[in-house]
């Protein structure tokens, strides 16, 4: 009967991930990066990339992940979805880009442009892309994602679709929905809501995905909530409050079905420093929480499992 029920319990896992990173802010050892894969396997895309080495360590060091930090990087990492190129989504991929393996940069054209264009350049750091200043040492390839098309994501069993998000009018960030098999994952990177960016890219969004939950294939949304609710409206910067996470969960609440949305896990992502609003943020989410979502507060190196 044990094994059966393990049996079980192994079948339902859809997707594993590996926060290598989870604050927004300043601290450099711990920002903005997740090891997606389909549960079962070991060929991981990286969801933004501004923590990768110290975050493969901190798996190392509590056993979420065997063997030697840079092999890791080398080795199970076979690309990078990109959500926007500030600093603290990219700085990792660049420090240890002379380090890593040949594999695929995916974003959308603005995206590429600024890593192009401003990071693997060979004042700021060496061109280690395909396109840009030369000589180029192409051990990345930008792949562009446009909009309303699904993308193979190389040596993996996944796709992924691109959607732009508002990040601070007019600089674009981005939201992955990742497919492997039937089961979907979505990753928004900082976004602003709708209503401070005076857009409405998250309601379309909204109405693309809730298809998926109500047939309960989506079983995961990242979404930041960088933060408390006593930060000024004008210095929001592009980012998300308790209140206006749920303002726009509020929104996907209409067009989807009760017993459906409360299956899907939302992972809150980018809390900033210092400590005491990181608590403040997690504090106002609970307390905001009545629709009673299943909050995930992810925690460097430690496996989470998605059902």
């Amino acid at each position: 009967m044990l094994l059966l029920v393990v049996s079980i319990n192994s079948w339902s896992q859809t997707f594993k991930i590996i926060p290598l990173g989870v604050k927004g802010g300043d601290d450099e050892s711990n920002l903005s990066s997740y090891m997606l894969a389909p549960y079962g396997s070991n060929h991981f895309i990286c969801l933004d990339a501004g923590t990768i080495n110290a975050g493969i360590q901190k798996a190392i060091d509590r056993k979420t992940l065997k063997g030697i930090s840079e092999d890791i990087q080398r080795r199970q990492i076979k690309g990078y979805l990109i959500s926007h190129a500030h600093l603290d989504h990219v700085a990792g991929l660049i420090i240890n880009s002379p380090a890593d393996t040949a594999k695929n940069i995916y974003g959308i054209s603005s995206v590429l442009d600024i890593l192009r264009d401003k990071y693997f350049t060979w004042d700021a750091w060496a061109n280690f892309g395909n396109e840009g200043e030369k000589p180029q040492l192409k051990k990345y390839t930008y792949t562009t994602l446009e909009e309303e098309f699904s993308y193979p994501l190389a040596e993996t069993e996944m796709k992924v679709r691109a959607f732009e998000l508002s990040h601070g009018k007019p600089y674009k960030s981005t939201a992955f929905l990742i497919q492997a098999k039937d089961n979907y994952v979505l990753y928004l990177g900082d976004t602003g809501a709708d209503e401070i960016e005076k857009s409405d890219k998250l309601s379309e969004l909204w109405q693309e995905v809730a298809p998926l939950i109500n047939t309960g294939n989506l079983k995961a949304i990242f979404l930041e909530v960088s933060f408390p609710n006593e930060q000024p409206v004008n210095q929001l910067f592009g980012h998300l409050t308790p209140q206006l996470f749920f303002s726009e969960l509020a929104k996907l609440q209409n067009i989807t079905t009760p017993e459906a949305l409360k299956k899907v896990s939302f992972i809150v992502t980018h809390r900033k420093p210092p400590v005491k609003n990181m608590l403040k943020i997690k504090q106002q989410l609970r307390v905001l929480n009545a629709p009673g979502f299943k909050l995930i507060f992810p925690d460097q190196g430690k496996l989470l499992t998605i059902n």
